[in-house]
């Protein structure tokens, strides 16, 4: 005898699997809406929000309205927000409290030189020293191996230490407004500097060649110097994006200023430049050009009408009167302060210049009249 076979239709299972399913969930519902209305439900509610409001401290007048307790009241959301903004708060004051424990500060007339502490805080990683008469820099810098930002503007340095090779993590020399007349060959070892800021030096004409090492830099400044050309080491400084090298004795431009493919911004108004060269137009990131327009008397066209979306700006500096000054310290520090005034200017002017969706191609005029 054969084995018996038994044959379902699985569609007839399945609709009554289906409707089982949907009895329960029915069943279910209703239970849910029952406990919702029973006096139960709201008593458990009004005992978990007391005791969450206990637990974050919050008194009882806050919550109870005439004996009863009022869940509706948005107390809790309230605190929350308000302990999450404390936690926030006080993160930021331990960031900034833990931050400031390497960061070195100093800054006042009274200043002559570092203080001896200095030497054995070598777990530094900012040095932001301005606005002394301090004339050096001790050798001992090189002790300072986390260091990564030296800001030394506004001071009286006359030169920096060889030593200053030694800072292998540095990203950030500003030695603005000072009196240097070199730089160290040294600083060529710093390979992971970024931003190099040297203006308004006045008596610097010239970078060791050995600059061309710093690969990473994306920010020079120059201006305010006594640069005849454009350093070599400079045109080999392959990421730079930013050069400002105004206000210099500058009379051209390389033929290969093109070397300088990443640049973005390039700032030459206030030298004795009489044309602008063709390569130029082979630097197709570069979006913003500012020249001194009064001496040019060859500008190729597509400088004016360059298709790369380059403003090109040709000011007319309608210099100052010319007075006769004798060499002293005061005309000195006079000559700095202007040139410190300009360049916010010119800060504050390239700013504007770059937030216009619309302006003129070329010769935008602008006048420097300050008298100090």
């Amino acid at each position: 005898m054969g084995h018996q076979v038994i044959i379902f239709d699985i569609s007839v299972v399945r609709g009554f699997w289906e409707t089982q399913v949907k009895k329960y969930k029915e069943i279910r519902k209703k239970e849910k809406e029952r406990l919702a209305q029973s006096s139960l439900e709201k008593i458990k509610q009004e005992w978990d929000f007391v005791l969450e409001c206990r637990k974050k401290g919050i008194p009882q007048s806050a919550y109870l309205k005439n004996g009863f307790i009022d869940t509706t009241v948005k107390i809790l959301d309230k605190t929350e927000k308000k302990t999450q903004l404390c936690k926030k708060s006080t993160l930021s004051d331990e960031t900034d409290k833990e931050r400031s424990k390497f960061i070195f500060q100093l800054c006042g007339e009274h200043w002559t030189e570092l203080p001896d502490s200095l030497k054995e805080q070598t777990h530094l990683k900012e040095w932001h020293i301005y606005k002394t008469q301090i004339q050096t820099i001790p050798a001992y810098v090189a002790l300072f191996q986390e260091l990564k930002v030296l800001e030394l503007p506004n001071n009286q340095i006359t030169d920096l230490p060889v030593e200053i090779g030694c800072l292998k993590q540095l990203k950030e020399l500003n030695v603005s407004f000072n009196h240097l007349k070199s730089i160290p060959p040294e600083l060529g070892n710093c390979e992971n500097l970024e931003k190099l800021d040297l203006a308004g030096n006045i008596e610097l004409t010239e970078l060791p060649f050995e600059l061309s090492n710093l690969k990473q830099v994306r920010f020079v400044d120059v201006s305010a110097n006594k640069f005849p050309t454009i350093p070599i080491c400079i045109l080999r400084m392959s990421s730079l994006h930013w050069l400002d090298i105004s206000n210099n004795k500058l009379k051209d431009l390389p033929q290969d200023i093109d070397r300088l493919s990443e640049l973005q911004t390039f700032l030459l108004q206030k030298n004795k430049l009489t044309y602008l060269p063709r390569a130029l137009l082979n630097m197709s990131k570069l979006s913003l050009l500012v020249v001194s327009g009064d001496n040019l008397v060859e500008i190729p066209t597509d400088v004016c009408d360059s298709p790369t979306g380059l403003k090109f700006i040709s000011l007319k500096d309608n210099p100052l009167e010319t007075f006769l000054y004798h060499d002293t310290e005061d005309n000195v520090e006079s000559e700095r302060d202007r040139e410190q005034f300009e360049k916010e200017f010119m800060k504050a002017y390239i700013a504007d210049i770059r937030e216009r969706e619309y302006m003129p191609c070329y010769t935008t005029k602008v006048s420097f009249t300050i008298q100090l």
